[in-house]
């Protein structure tokens, strides 16, 4: 049986992340997403909390024994402070993260102990397809076997610093079968495009990457020449979304709800409204039930339950909904003033926008 408690530690970590999200990212969201970037040393700043660092064994150069329902925690609580730079922090776990889980033991040694020991450094995947329907099942980029290797033919969108990335994990369908490769940079036929201006977490660098004859060899393949299950690779890229999701919802919710307590219309609070006390107590109901939702399909992942990745995917699919709920009644709780750029919740709202395309762009 799972608890609803946190541990010590994890309590620890919340608590560090906790502050590094209100007094780092939060006082400098706004002229980040103004300004498209993060200065590097606040991103580094994030890095030394080790959050990805705590998932990787001693064995690969972390402290460490990953634990979805710990990266749960540690996202949900880094994204209270900024969704994008939460991303930017996270984006070397885009890299590491499957290699942990569904690398070779050469694949594990090789590429993980330089993340782990390292400075932050832009490790990346590419996974986004441009396509209305794309499906993590169903990549439209593809994977041929040719002279002992694989040609990657294909596009990709929404690339965490795909201009600077040493290597970067391109996912691509094999005869069915989503599989990743490792791709290192300059390797011909992969071309980064410019970078890509969005709605929302204009703070995080993305781009399109075109693969054009990309031939990567077989022992660059994840897993190795026999593949792998990408199973634990898309169930912790639908926790990383709702855990997120679950942060931006929540400092949406705090900000319009103590402005509702502040701001007096007509000589009565506006929290005594009722239609604003219902919609208050609506946003908040959400939030609580979605992340009991989320932390139980965390717990079932790491504890390999039947069913898991099914939790996963409905805690991800309903988390999307309530960030686009939550951030948008906290703008129409503000009223006027929700949509000018003083406040933040026109920026939570855009980015509370992003859930429901961005799968891909975290893991825990």
């Amino acid at each position: 049986m799972y608890s609803f408690e946190p541990s010590e530690e994890q309590k620890m970590l919340i608590d560090a992340i906790n502050r590094y999200a209100v007094n780092d990212l939060r006082r400098k969201a706004h002229d980040a997403d103004e300004e498209y970037g993060y200065p590097k040393e606040v991103l580094e700043k994030g890095w030394e909390l080790g959050v990805l660092q705590a998932s990787i064994p001693e064995a690969y150069g972390g402290f460490g024994e990953h634990s979805v329902l710990t990266g749960v925690l540690a996202a949900e609580e880094m994204a209270y402070g900024d969704f994008a730079a939460t991303l930017a922090v996270l984006t070397p776990g885009l890299f590491a993260l499957p290699i942990l889980a569904c690398g070779t033991e050469e694949q594990k040694q090789t590429y993980l102990p330089p993340i782990a020991e390292g400075e932050w450094l832009p490790y990346t995947a590419a996974c986004i397809e441009p396509s209305f329907d794309f499906d993590l099942l169903e990549m439209r980029t593809t994977a041929q076997q040719q002279n002992g290797g694989y040609l990657l033919r294909g596009e990709k969108i929404y690339v965490p610093f795909a201009a600077d990335a040493e290597q970067m994990i391109v996912y691509a369908n094999l005869e069915g079968k989503t599989q990743g490769f490792i791709v290192h940079k300059d390797t011909p036929g992969l071309t980064v495009g410019d970078r890509q201006k969005t709605l929302g977490i204009n703070a995080l660098p993305i781009y399109k990457v075109t693969l054009q004859d990309v031939f990567v060899p077989a022992e660059q393949r994840l897993g190795g020449p026999q593949g792998h299950d990408p199973t634990p690779i898309f169930d912790s890229m639908h926790l990383a979304m709702a855990a997120m999701a679950i942060g931006v919802s929540r400092a949406a919710f705090e900000y319009s709800r103590d402005y509702a307590k502040e701001r007096e219309v007509f000589g009565v609070k506006v929290a005594q409204k009722q239609a604003i006390a219902f919609m208050l107590a609506e946003m908040a109901t959400e939030i609580e039930a979605i992340r009991l939702l989320t932390w139980e399909a965390a717990w079932m992942v790491d504890n390999h339950k039947e069913n898991a990745s099914k939790q996963a995917y409905l805690a991800h699919i309903g988390a999307m909904d309530m960030a686009m709920m939550v951030t948008d009644r906290a703008v129409q709780i503000l009223g006027g003033h929700g949509y000018i750029r003083e406040h933040p919740v026109e920026l939570w709202m855009r980015n509370g926008r992003g859930f429901a395309m961005l799968t891909g762009l975290g893991m825990i």
